[in-house]
């Protein structure tokens, strides 16, 4: 019941920011707003492309909700953390369910991955690379080790063949003989024909 209390009252105050954002037309987007639990202070967290002069909002606030007000300016990540939602995979965002700290996701570890380097499809609700491009990335390297590349010949049982296609996650190669293709494990071939 309690919890339930303290939801109300932040967005209550929540609200009441966005309110008084529109009045004193300030360039910001009030996100969340969190109460500290056994006292009288108040995180507002918010998104802006540029600097805000907040000051005035920070008293009216004050003196509308009768507690102490901070606003605290996040960046495109942590507006995802805040607000959460569905990534592109369907489940709840990484950020917003377990992961603590950002990993840095670079285009190499996309390339790493054979993704296409569209940016639609490789960056997540904040604009940003997929977080989970950096916690994947070592999996497909270890498996690129192992793997032929495309244009190399090989040594299947059915004689030399030429490597036309890698798929990764099955661990297999599409292979052509003799104009015709076929999909092996990579472990019934031999690098070295």
């Amino acid at each position: 019941m309690e919890k339930d209390t303290q939801h109300d009252k932040e967005e209550e105050a929540l609200a009441k920011c966005k309110e008084k954002v529109a009045k004193l037309g300030l360039k910001m987007k009030p996100l969340s707003a969190r109460y500290e639990p056994d006292s009288n202070h108040l995180t507002i967290f918010f998104k802006a492309q540029e600097r805000v002069d907040f000051r005035k909002l920070v008293r009216e606030l004050g003196r509308s909700l009768k507690t102490r007000v901070e606003l605290r300016q996040v960046g495109p990540r942590d507006e995802g953390k805040l607000v959460g939602t569905v990534g592109r995979c369907g489940y709840p965002l990484c950020c917003r369910t377990f992961l603590k700290e950002f990993a840095p996701a670079s285009i190499r570890m996309a390339k790493q991955q054979d993704l296409a380097l569209n940016p639609m499809k490789i960056s997540g609700i904040c604009g940003r690379l997929l977080c989970c491009l950096s916690y994947e990335n070592e999996q497909y390297a270890t498996l690129k080790e192992k793997m032929p590349q495309v244009g190399q010949e090989v040594l299947t049982r059915f004689g030399k063949a030429k490597v036309i296609g890698v798929n990764l996650l099955k661990e297999s190669v599409t292979v052509e003989r003799d104009n015709a293709a076929r999909e092996l494990p990579v472990d019934q071939l031999s690098k070295n024909p």
